[in-house]
């Protein structure tokens, strides 16, 4: 067993040693504690005695470092070429919503930031966001995704841009309709990502319609921190309508 699978655990979403480029490690050994050790147990270069005296913490620092690199390499030429191999067999699931007709899912991070959230699966065509299936992946911190990846790899790539209507066009495959068969279907459900909204006791006597609909979140796609332009635009104008809709409700509730 190398010391990957050790410290990152049935993690299917890796890929390939992108700590072999520089570049991906530019930057890191401010963000990780005891880099040079951390990057040395990645490589299994850690000397034993250093090893020993260290482990339990570099074990951690490792797992970090390894996923700050991860995030970085899926977003170069290789590492979007491996991810798009993946996509079109559908490692990484398919997208539960019926009418998107067992969509390829990417998988993304809500945040860049270790330890806030944790991954996601992004589906083109519908543009939501679904939890993965297993546990074990849906433990994986999402910045060793980052926000980035889907949106870029769409950017880069348009032709992989799921259409919104008729068939994928990377369809299931006997294995998964084989699958469904056997009782696959209710295994591949996904548990949708929702906001939380405290409902008083009284089914909602106490809370406001406007007020709820404020705080309802919304994904939004994202390539280094700027806002994709077309999704950008859209969601101006989908937010211009909520607005509007939010001002009738105010004034529904107030003259009730």
């Amino acid at each position: 067993m190398s010391i990957i699978d050790f410290i990152l655990p049935g993690l299917t979403y890796r890929l390939a040693r992108g700590y072999h480029d520089r570049f991906n490690l530019t930057g890191l050994n401010n963000e990780v504690t005891n880099y040079s050790q951390a990057l040395d147990l990645i490589t299994d270069n850690l000397d034993d005695e250093i090893q020993d005296e260290l482990r339990g913490s570099l074990d951690v620092q490792a797992r970090l470092l390894y996923g700050l690199i991860h995030a970085r390499w899926i977003v170069t030429a290789r590492g979007l070429t491996k991810m798009i191999e993946k996509y079109k067999r559908a490692d990484f699931g398919r997208c539960p919503r019926v009418f998107c007709q067992l969509q390829p899912l990417l998988p993304v991070g809500l945040t860049d930031i270790p330890y806030e959230k944790s991954v996601k699966l992004y589906c083109g065509r519908c543009e939501d966001l679904y939890s993965p299936k297993s546990t074990r992946h849906g433990s994986i911190d999402g910045a060793y995704f980052g926000t980035t990846f889907p949106h870029l790899l769409f950017l880069v790539y348009p032709s992989l841009i799921p259409p919104k209507s008729g068939p994928t066009d990377f369809g299931p495959t006997p294995k998964d309709l084989e699958g469904k068969g056997r009782g696959g279907g209710a295994n591949a459900r996904r548990i949708r990502e929702e906001p939380e909204v405290a409902l008083a006791e009284g089914v909602g006597g106490d809370i406001s319609t406007a007020s709820v609909a404020l705080k309802a979140e919304r994904y939004r796609p994202k390539i280094y921190g700027f806002q994709v332009h077309e999704t950008a635009r859209l969601q101006r104008w989908q937010e211009a309508v909520r607005d509007r809709q939010v001002g009738r409700l105010e004034q529904m509730e107030e003259r009730t």
